[in-house]
């Protein structure tokens, strides 16, 4: 069975905090770890420069301080391929390729550019005031960072999905029109990604300006922890868990054990500037091993550098012969090829096999369908109320095959050729080993 391929990209504007680092690193560091898994991790610094309003010396930092982040919270280049955006030329020619088959109606429903133009409408400006070409096009380029791997899985927050199902629209369309060049990307939604409180009680966010970062010198670390807000329950009275910043920290650095025992001493009466004082020591008991690492790469940029210039030439292993295949597919190519050769080879590989396909209706509910070469209808689902569900029962099917379709029955409507979806199915199997 071939490993499943996961990619994750990182935008680089902004110094990671603890609530990165729980929600994101760590859970992902470990998951790089997985066997059967082919990882993928980039530095988006091409995104980047969409949010930093022409601040070079903020992308340059910021580039340096996650890469070392992500280096020293454990992340191994020699096991995945770890790089930077803007290493990868072929990256945005994909996305000028992406562009071409893209339509700009699919773009103006984009989340964030609705927003912004929203947002004009009701000051009484212009629709695009103050919207980038960049802004507008950003799902293209997302899109074109995770065809060019193709990456089966994605990883992302619920605020990400219509991005996925975009890229998905993208490689549709690509596929249609150039042959069977693209994997359909599944967005990966964690339902408990943990998020934590910031100083004053709220998610920890930059645009609070209430986050403690990661990397803090030990002093910063430990000042930053005394001033977390709490109330005025004094030493002795019985302090409550739940809705406290400070224990909420603490538990998502603590074993169940020593959570356990916080919980005791909030019930016991502890006093707030004890309670403070075990945050830190633990905050630090896992944080300190690491910064050291991070404080050794900070200062040693060439290293990093040589780090993602490896990481560049892995991914360009890939990226540069199939962008040449791409290149070959849209009439790119040499003048002496025949294009009555390449346009059958294309044509043999739209039909080559069926393709289940993802999408959202109206009602609000995910779907898929089956379909042969010819898009002729084989296969088609109920709702489903989120579009992980509808990814998994697709992956159950495309695993198991044909033994599959009993099991999830109340899941599919019933097709009126049972034989031509159990041989779709079979062919898609048979593909994938």
């Amino acid at each position: 069975m071939k490993p499943v391929r996961v990619l994750t990209g990182i935008t680089t504007s902004g110094t990671p905090h603890l609530g990165n680092y729980v929600g994101a690193i760590r859970p992902t560091v470990r998951a790089s770890r997985l066997a059967g898994v082919e990882s993928f991790y980039f530095l988006a610094d091409y995104h980047a420069l969409i949010k930093t309003g022409g601040d070079p010396a903020r992308v340059q930092r910021s580039t340096l301080e996650i890469a070392a982040t992500w280096l020293a919270c454990g992340l191994d280049p020699e096991k995945v391929t770890f790089y930077r955006q803007s290493d990868i030329p072929e990256i945005p020619e994909l996305t000028w390729m992406l562009t071409c088959v893209t339509g700009k109606g699919l773009l103006n429903r984009a989340h964030a550019y609705k927003a912004a133009v929203d947002k004009n409408t009701e000051a009484g400006s212009e629709p695009d005031d103050g919207v980038s070409a960049g802004l507008f096009m950003y799902p293209v380029l997302m899109a074109a960072d995770i065809l060019m791997f193709n990456a089966h899985q994605v990883p992302v927050g619920r605020d990400q999905i219509q991005h996925i199902e975009m890229a998905r629209d993208m490689a549709s369309s690509f596929n249609h029109l150039y042959g069977e060049h693209f994997t359909l990307p599944e967005a990966v939604i964690e339902e408990h990604v943990a998020t934590l409180p910031g100083l004053d009680g709220r998610k920890m966010s930059k645009s609070y300006d209430n986050t403690i970062p990661l990397f803090a010198p030990r002093e910063q670390l430990k000042k930053l922890i005394m001033g977390i807000v709490t109330d005025s329950r004094a030493p002795g009275e019985p302090k409550a868990t739940e809705g406290s910043a400070l224990f909420q920290l603490f538990q998502a650095f603590a074993s169940a054990e020593e959570t356990a025992a916080m919980a005791q001493a909030f019930a016991d009466g502890i006093g707030w500037g004890e309670a403070k004082q075990r945050l830190f020591e633990r905050l630090d008991q896992e944080i300190a091993p690491m910064r050291a690492v991070y404080d050794e790469l900070i200062q040693d940029p060439a290293r990093i550098e040589q780090t993602l210039k490896m990481g560049a030439a892995k991914a360009r292993d890939i990226a540069t012969p199939f962008t040449q295949r791409l290149r070959h597919a849209v009439g790119l190519r040499a003048l002496d090829a025949r294009p009555e050769a390449q346009g059958a080879v294309a044509k043999a590989a739209r039909t080559a096999l069926p393709v289940f396909k993802q999408y959202r209706e109206k009602d609000g509910l995910f779907y898929f369908k089956l379909t042969d070469a010819k898009g002729a209808l084989l296969l088609q689902s109920r709702g489903f109320a989120a579009p992980r569900e509808a990814a998994q029962a697709m992956a159950r099917l495309q695993q198991e095959g044909s033994v599959a379709l009993d099991a999830m029955a109340q899941h599919l409507i019933a097709p009126e050729d049972v034989q031509r979806v159990t041989l779709a199915l079979t062919a898609l199997r048979e593909s994938a080993t």
